[in-house]
């Protein structure tokens, strides 16, 4: 599952039993380790390996589906042969992407430095991610590295949280900016999911740094139809949804920009093991899609496999060969 501070839930397809059989295998190997499993085994201080067949994890849902594919066709393009496990469930992921059982996961640089930081410092550790992209990178690369597992560079996609107005109360309002409805001074429905009322990027987060009086919190869920659905008849006022969200059109919503910075640096990065992924070739297959992949191009993605019902595999194909980083079948 895809969390923004413990704070965003994506709703996703039921993995294939092959998948769940390989998750439980992952489940059934991690269960009796405990902290770092590979530095133990000196791959901290190993050269970086190069093996030509590697696993790509993707927590499945759509965008991580979408990345877990790019990333394949990258690297079979630059010799290396792949596969790809759905396993939904960072806990059991992680682990496994520090054992070797997983070569490579695309990651979200903020959400991952603070799962670190709390794994390594325990649940009330404060947290290390943040706005500054530089310092969320220090800081999750610091926290890796131990853990026999090399950040790779980010790119210039973010998938962060969100927040989305009607386009009609936007004109109404002159509103484009968060900063610009708490100035406003107008009473706010937010629809969002109920944990809003406690995380500092949410409801305490629109009061402290911009001002706006949010009145109640409507527990629809993040980014759920429901929500949007609330939002366009009016019943909420706002709702909170990620900035990969290609849906508000449907609805008539547009987002407000986070013009203070409230929320983190998420941006898009790979995650290797670095005693079998941590060579320059991936790190070169890899980053190709850094020179073109974009925020609003990850929004078109989702909605071409969520809207359109196409395929992550044929998405993402028809994307890298656009690009120019893939060269056509004839």
């Amino acid at each position: 599952m895809r969390l923004h501070r413990a704070l965003l839930a994506r709703p996703r397809r039921a993995p294939r039993p092959y998948h769940v059989l390989l998750a439980a295998t992952l489940l059934t190997g991690s269960a009796c380790t405990t902290g770092p499993t590979l530095e133990n085994q000196g791959a901290v201080t190993a050269p970086p390996g190069d093996s030509k067949h590697l696993t790509i994890g993707t927590a499945g849902f759509t965008e991580s589906d979408l990345l877990a594919q790019m990333y394949a066709l990258l690297l079979g393009r630059a010799g290396y042969s792949t596969k790809i496990l759905s396993v939904t469930n960072r806990e059991l992921y992680e682990p496994a992407l520090e054992s070797g059982q997983i070569d490579v996961v695309p990651e979200y640089a903020a959400t991952l430095a603070d799962w670190l930081n709390a794994k390594a410092h325990g649940p009330d550790a404060p947290p290390v991610g943040s706005p500054d992209l530089a310092k969320t990178m220090t800081a999750l690369r610091r926290l890796a590295t131990p853990r026999g597992l090399t950040v790779l560079d980010p790119g210039k996609a973010v998938d962060q949280n969100a927040f989305a107005v009607t386009a009609d109360y936007a004109r109404q309002h002159k509103l484009k900016t968060l900063s610009d409805l708490g100035a406003a001074k107008l009473p706010v429905r937010l629809a969002a999911g109920d944990e809003c009322v406690q995380r500092p990027y949410c409801e305490p987060g629109l009061k402290k740094t911009y001002g706006i009086d949010i009145t109640a919190v409507d527990p629809k869920g993040v980014g759920t139809t429901q929500s949007k659905q609330a939002v366009q008849n009016g019943q909420d006022q706002m709702v909170l949804t990620t900035t990969t969200d290609a849906t508000l059109d449907n609805f008539g919503l547009v987002l407000l920009a986070d013009d203070k910075h409230l929320q983190n640096a998420d941006y898009i990065v790979p995650v290797v093991n670095r005693s079998r992924a941590g060579s320059k070739g991936v790190t070169n297959a890899l980053g190709a899609l850094n020179t073109v992949l974009t925020t609003a191009d990850l929004a078109s993605l989702n909605q071409q496999v969520d809207s359109w019902r196409r395929l992550p595999q044929d998405v993402a194909k028809t994307y890298l060969e656009s690009k120019g980083l893939l060269r056509p079948r004839p």
